[in-house]
């Protein structure tokens, strides 16, 4: 690739900081295991609000346990350019997600201040506590907080060892009781900018270490209970069975089925959980849960998916003689990139000789709640295969350092004092 301007990140001491942030949580040669608010979550937070401070940041720990380091600009008036993802993972996931953002951030802002560029208005770099939502059921919950969007009863959901929000937050060191002090004032964030793998094969097929985030599809969770009757697995004949694991799997596969209908469409549905009572081999199952993820770019397709899928449960309950009951954990409409800040990344890579192919994403990402207080930008890095929440997720050093490089070039041009000068129009 030629490229008409010099790199300017500093690529070795990213690739360090990434590969001893993955030995945090480490399970596997490649895999790691930090979920949010645990002992490993606080390790990792501990390293990279070293290196943080080492940069020069003023840092802090916020009360709902995001991690912020602060670059002061000539202007402190003006509405926050915020820079970053999270360090949390799955349970069994990979070295990349998450990470890079935050690593990149912090490096993209290095070198501002290595370059002797102090920005206009102030920068702050943040990892947001509990993106996955994998301990909770139910994610960003950080950048959610920041926001004004948490829900009744997020602190009182518990994870699968009966630990409360509230309970992991407080071992923590965050105070809930100051939640409200925490949250960002109308208007004082004035864009978000997030790098991230992909998790997807696009960039891949297309053999593009880079990509230009359009928008991110509007996720539905939901969490469905189906309801029976226990029994003895030798004795109940099968026409006076109320089983509700048969009817449970009548429904996954259905709405499985209903999804892939449109093979050009972007939806997607997955259930990746379910539980089952009394959970024995010989005892007809009297209770199943299971989550529902439901994602798609256009709110007509997916609101109609959900409908079908609700007929479908009144439908299959009825046959099987069950009861059932459903929650939402998460509900959003699609949300799109700003057009200022597209131009700027794009503009940014065209630099480096750099042609950014433009994609949508179905994961959601911190991005998703920041687009309902301030305009929102994203890099896509290529993910090997497409695969990503697993421990052989995996980009290569190069392209997360361009992607770096397009990130920290996209910030000096947003924070110039020629762009920067109308405030929020950056």
């Amino acid at each position: 690739m030629q490229t008409t301007t010099g790199k300017i990140i500093n690529q070795l001491r990213l690739d360090n900081r990434i590969e001893q942030l993955s030995c945090i949580g480490q399970i596997v040669e490649t895999g790691v295991c930090r979920l949010a608010l645990t002992p490993e979550d606080m390790e990792g937070i501990i390293q990279v609000r070293l290196w943080m401070e080492e940069a020069g940041l003023v840092t802090w720990l916020d009360p709902f346990g995001n991690l912020i380091g602060r670059l002061e600009g000539t202007d402190s008036s003006l509405p926050i350019v915020m820079i970053g993802s999270h360090i949390d993972s799955q349970p069994y996931g990979g070295r990349y997600d998450g990470a890079i953002g935050v690593l990149g951030a912090l490096e993209a802002v290095q070198c501002l201040m290595e370059q002797g560029i102090r920005p206009r208005m102030p920068i702050e770099v943040i990892a947001f506590c509990d993106e996955e939502g994998s301990r909770f059921n139910k994610g960003l919950f950080g950048s959610r907080g920041i926001t004004g969007q948490l829900e009744e009863g997020e602190l009182e959901r518990k994870d699968k060892n009966g630990v409360t929000r509230r309970e992991a937050l407080e071992a923590f060191g965050c105070a809930p009781e100051q939640f409200a002090e925490a949250i960002y004032p109308a208007g004082s964030i004035g864009s978000y900018l997030e790098l991230h793998i992909e998790q997807g094969p696009v960039l891949e097929s297309l053999a593009a270490p880079l990509g230009l985030v359009t928008g991110i599809s509007g996720p539905l969770w939901l969490t469905v209970t189906m309801k029976g009757m226990a029994g003895h697995a030798g004795s109940v004949p099968m026409g006076m069975r109320h089983d509700a694991l048969v009817g449970s799997a009548k429904v996954i596969a259905a709405f499985d089925d209903m999804v892939r209908e449109e093979p050009e469409a972007p939806t997607v549905g997955t259930v990746g959980s379910l539980s089952v009572f009394p959970d024995s081999r010989n005892i007809i199952p009297e209770q199943v849960s299971f989550t529902v993820d439901l994602r798609d770019m256009e709110m007509e397709r997916r609101n109609r998916l959900e409908g079908r899928l609700m007929n479908l449960l009144d439908d299959i309950s009825s046959e099987y003689g069950l009861t059932y009951s459903l929650t939402e954990d998460t509900n959003s409409e699609p949300r799109y990139c700003a057009e200022r800040i597209k131009n700027a990344i794009r503009s940014s890579a065209e630099e480096i000789g750099l042609p950014l192919p433009e994609l949508m994403s179905g994961p959601f990402h911190d991005a998703l709640a920041l687009s309902y207080v301030c305009d929102y930008g994203m890099i896509f890095v290529r993910s090997k295969d497409g695969v990503s929440h697993h421990p052989s997720e995996y980009s290569s050093p190069e392209d997360i350092a361009l992607g770096t490089e397009v990130l920290y070039r996209t910030i000096r041009q947003m924070c110039s004092p020629e762009i920067a000068s109308n405030g929020t129009d950056m």
